[in-house]
């Protein structure tokens, strides 16, 4: 069976000691403290450990219903999603004066990685509904803004992102959806948008979509899209429901997994929309929801990473399968449990040591999000916004790669168990494997790294990281409580610049020499931040070992020796790799590719 239990104590550990000093001045104008923050993960915990897991297997079993134009979700979900929002967690984030609570963007994390491990197809009603209340708290008017935000807070109202057409997903310069102005200053859109998650449901009273298209006589490509606002029932002034819109859903897709979450076709016939943001500027309101909802992707890999590593280790303490080779364990039973076993040992670490390493870099890159939203310091509030936009595509790439790999290895550890439905483990698998794809596939999120992040600014955001890094092991090179630590990070920190020069100089000759190994480039800058990371948990946890009688802060430390050991030596032969060039795969003839099986 599917078994978690939130990872409450590495979480504490994280808001009292990573991010402690931060989070204090952010709450320093608050009416709350860190306590506090403390009781509403355990609240959160209790919704998901008791409420949601429950769900999570009959929810992929029964899957959603479509009936002419009507998607119905599977038995309980509608109960858990109105305690949801009746206890205010949809509104975490929001503003109070659209009747949220306001509180810090990287509690929303917590939450949505306990939600992602529980339920990761329920995490995706209310995800895409934060993602539309950013989009629109920042970009859309005010009259706008005081209509459906309040709404979309409560969760009375839901959200989704509508960008992909069936001719067209990533080069969103090709949208065929027109949007013709009225004379009242509303538009009328016509088209039809797939893949739009949780575009139809009978969860929440209506359900606003927020719709890329393009108007007449506008300019050609990307430059020429506008972002509109086109409720399903179109609300009046008062925020009371009038008429249906003329949208449908077609069709619900059969998928692999995330089942208990509809994956819609959308119908707009000439329905009724209003312009949010600026004409023309469509793009950049969207890459507020996209970054947006990319970091809770990032959060998605993570939380099934986790629930991965949970199953499996409790399955490896129970499952009896032959012997230790350096002696039995248990002498009174047949057999020990396969947890003694060094494959199964070593895939456990692998799980375990990226997941917290990574629930780190997420949550201080969260912590950075409200600080370029808080900050008056013109000069910190730009370091936290390059840090948040170097990191959202290598939390989004590299996160969900780690959920897919962790399900994976589950599945290895539980053997044939794992393989049946049964378990639940399988369902890990399907449901992750959606995650390196939407939201701009993992390619897509390199391809940001390299072609975009890197040169930007005169490399700016590179510099600022690089900067951070070096000045940290300066500091701490003679620190002996680091000693097995320091050289793995220093030598492949080392490793991370010398590959970026050279593909920075390669691309400005080749760009193919700089794109094509943009994934591997990826991967070894998130090994990179994330042994950062695991160097900066041994530093805090070796001051507290005094003061440790659970023994977490020990576990810290070793668990942080098997990454910079065992993982962490990777970025050596990613860098072989990439030095190697990329004319073996670019060079290779088209008419190669069948070579093996074209007569």
């Amino acid at each position: 069976m599917q078994t978690y239990k939130a990872p409450l104590n590495d979480m504490k550990f994280i808001l009292r000691d990573f991010i402690n000093s931060e989070s204090n001045s952010l709450l320093k104008n608050s009416d709350i403290d860190l306590s506090d923050l403390e009781m509403i993960l355990e609240e959160a915990s209790k919704l998901c450990e008791e409420k949601l897991l429950p769900l999570n297997q009959s929810g992929d079993e029964e899957g959603c219903k479509y009936e002419n134009g009507n998607v119905n979700t599977p038995k309980g979900f509608k109960e858990i999603y109105r305690e949801f929002v009746d206890n205010g967690w949809q509104g975490l984030t929001v503003n109070k004066k659209y009747g949220g609570q306001e509180l810090p963007y990287f509690m929303n994390m917590f939450l949505d990685e306990m939600i992602s491990s529980s339920n990761m197809s329920f995490g995706l009603y209310p995800g895409l509904t934060s993602n539309a209340i950013d989009a629109i708290e920042k970009s859309a008017s005010d009259e706008i803004k005081d209509l459906y935000l309040p709404k979309l807070a409560s969760g009375e109202w839901s959200g989704t992102m509508n960008l992909t057409e069936p001719h067209c997903g990533t080069d969103l310069g090709l949208t065929k959806t027109i949007a013709n102005p009225q004379n009242d200053g509303s538009y009328k859109l016509s088209g039809t948008k797939i893949f739009i998650t949780c575009g139809e449901h009978d969860m929440s009273k209506n359900i606003i979509h927020l719709v890329l298209a393009k108007t007449p006589n506008c300019p050609k490509g990307i430059k020429g899209i506008s972002l509109f606002v086109v409720p399903k029932i179109i609300p009046k002034k008062d925020g009371s429901l009038g008429e249906r819109n003329n949208l449908e859903c077609g069709s619900i897709e059969k998928k692999m997994g995330i089942n208990a979450s509809p994956t819609c076709v959308m119908h707009y016939n000439e329905a009724t929309g209003w312009l949010v943001g600026d004409l023309h500027k469509g793009m950049k309101a969207m890459f507020i929801m996209m970054n947006g909802a990319r970091l809770m992707v990032g959060v998605q890999g993570l939380g099934i990473a986790e629930i991965a590593y949970q199953s499996a280790l409790n399955y490896a303490k129970e499952r009896l399968q032959g012997r230790s080779l350096k002696g039995s364990k248990n002498l009174d039973k047949d057999a020990d449990p396969i947890l003694v076993h060094p494959e199964i040992r070593k895939s456990l670490l692998k799980i375990k040591t990226l997941t917290e390493g990574l629930r780190g870099l997420m949550l201080w890159t969260g912590l950075q999000v409200d600080i370029a939203k808080k900050e008056k310091d013109k000069f910190k509030k730009q370091n936290a916004d390059d840090w948040v936009s170097l990191m959202t595509p290598i939390l989004k790439s590299f996160a969900t790669d780690v959920g897919c790999e962790a399900s994976n290895l589950a599945v290895q550890i539980y053997g044939g168990h794992g393989y049946i439905k049964d378990h639940g483990i399988e369902q890990l698998v399907r449901d992750s494997r959606i995650t390196p794809i939407y939201e701009g596939t993992n390619g897509i999120q390199a391809l940001d790294l390299v072609g975009r992040k890197m040169p930007l600014h005169t490399g700016r955001l590179l510099k600022a990281f690089f900067h951070l890094v070096k000045e940290y092991i300066e500091k701490n090179s003679f620190n002996y409580n680091l000693k097995d630590f320091m050289p793995s990070l220093t030598k492949s920190f080392n490793r991370l610049q010398q590959v970026t020069a050279y593909i920075a100089s390669t691309g400005l000759k080749d760009p193919d020499e700089a794109s094509g190994p943009a994934s591997d480039y990826l991967k070894m800058f998130a090994l990179v931040a994330t042994a950062y990371v695991w160097t900066r948990y041994a530093e805090i946890a070796f001051n507290k070992l005094n003061n440790d009688p659970n023994g977490f802060y020990l576990a810290k430390i070793n668990s942080g020796k098997y990454f910079m050991t065992k993982i962490l030596p990777e970025t050596g032969s990613i860098m072989s790799s990439i030095l190697s060039g990329a004319k073996t795969y670019n060079d290779f003839e088209d008419s190669h590719f069948d070579s093996a099986f074209k007569l």
